[in-house]
């Protein structure tokens, strides 16, 4: 099914075409024609799919048919993202597809100022994108109506709820209509998934694409076995291989992102860290500086681990492997975007091997070992062949269980 098969209105057809936006992905297939008749749709995809265009292209047509604009302070339709950055990146792509209409969009996330947030949607807002923290504060201080919302998306739902936005979801569910429309994407479906999709969902359609756990097939994937003292060493030497290129280092703190990158800039390569204590402000600015190819390292906690497209990133290095398995496939996502190669890289230390296994597992699949050499006990890794036994040893194999032979008496 082609876009124009979908019904879409022309004047999005038509930016969509100027995108060179031409053949819909699976999840936009399987989720706009089920939104187009408004159903409430679960959608289970992987970041880097095509989500932001399978909710927002359904969405987006029918607040184009309503003619008149929104009441001050009021919402048509509200669109709710984990970190800043996806926020921002749903922003920009709604305005691609909505370019010369007249709806209204809007941002508000935490880091920025928020005089300058509550000015704007006194206006009223067709097309709000929000992150759950910032929305809070905005109705503490009535800044913004939700009673008029007729069109709600949860996207990564599942990290909302990993990042312990579940009791703002809960205020928030209580201040929606109950008429409204509602879709939710996740790329993983954990138990709370339950509770969230029945307080915000009604009779909905599920569709999948991208099975959770699987990372996309032009990524090179291999592990460093290696002391945690050692891994800045490792690191530094794999960056030299490749200067020119765009690297993505993923820690697990916000202090570890800040101590790695000034050790880089130390020797020369030209890093920034982005991570929740970092301004809104600094955040754009550095990842501007890298999707500009200014600075070739970007340091980051998991606030990078969706929602960041950037086609030129070629590596990407977790540090420090995730808590949560799921993670690590979101994390090495960031590479191989839009039909290119990628290389992830992980480092694992001996008291990580706990999670190394649970990011296996998740995947169903082993990771080449690259070097050096897995704990004591552990699985025999990929890439490193088991030693044959010996003659003698396959013997033992042999009689091992068997009664030892009657000496013949002499």
């Amino acid at each position: 099914m082609s876009f124009e098969q979908m019904g879409l209105r022309s004047s999005l057809l038509a930016n969509l075409a100027k995108a060179g936006i031409t053949d819909p992905t699976p999840i936009q297939k399987d989720a706009i024609p089920h939104a187009m008749a408004g159903r409430d749709v679960m959608g289970l995809a992987q970041t880097g799919t095509g989500k932001t265009a399978a909710f927002g292209l359904p969405i987006a047509d029918a607040l184009l048919r309503i003619g008149t604009p929104a009441e001050p302070k009021t919402v048509r339709g509200l669109i709710l993202a984990p970190t800043r950055e996806l926020a921002g990146q749903i922003r920009d792509n709604l305005a691609t597809y909505l370019k010369g209409t007249h709806l209204r969009i809007g941002l508000v996330v935490g880091g920025a100022g928020i005089t300058g947030q509550i000015n704007r949607l006194q206006r009223g807002t067709d097309l709000l994108i929000a992150t759950p923290g910032r929305l809070i504060d905005l109705l503490d201080r009535r800044a913004v109506r939700l009673d008029q919302t007729q069109y709600l998306v949860l996207d990564e739902a599942d990290q909302m709820l990993d990042l312990g936005f579940i009791h703002a979801l809960r205020r928030i569910a209580k201040l929606l209509p109950k008429e409204r429309q509602t879709l939710l994407f996740s790329a993983t479906m954990p138990k709370q998934m339950a509770e969230l999709s029945t307080a915000y969902l009604t009779d909905p359609v599920r569709v999948e694409v991208s099975p959770p756990g699987k990372p996309a097939d032009k990524i090179e994937q291999s592990v460093h076995f290696v002391e945690q003292s050692e891994k800045a060493r490792l690191l530094s030497g794999l960056l030299d291989g490749h200067r020119s290129e765009l690297a993505l280092v993923f820690t697990r703190t916000k202090h570890g992102a800040n101590r790695l990158c000034k050790a880089l800039e130390s020797q020369g390569f030209a890093a920034a860290a982005i991570h929740g204590n970092k301004s809104q402000g600094q955040r754009t600015r550095a990842l501007q500086a890298f999707r500009d190819e200014e600075l070739k390292i970007l340091v980051a906690t998991d606030v990078a681990a969706r929602g960041l497209d950037i086609p030129q990133v070629r590596h990407v290095y977790n540090f420090d492997l995730p808590n949560v398995p799921d993670n690590y496939v979101h994390r090495i996502g960031r590479t191989a975007r839009a039909g290119r190669e990628g290389s992830a890289v992980a480092f694992c230390a001996p008291q990580e091997h706990g999670e190394l296994l649970a990011i296996e597992k998740v995947m169903g699949r082993r990771i080449p070992v690259a070097g050096g050499t897995p704990p004591k006990g552990a699985p025999a890794p990929e890439g490193k062949a088991k030693a044959k036994p010996s003659g003698q040893q396959r013997s033992r194999r042999r009689n091992r269980g068997r009664r030892p032979a009657k000496r013949l008496a002499a």
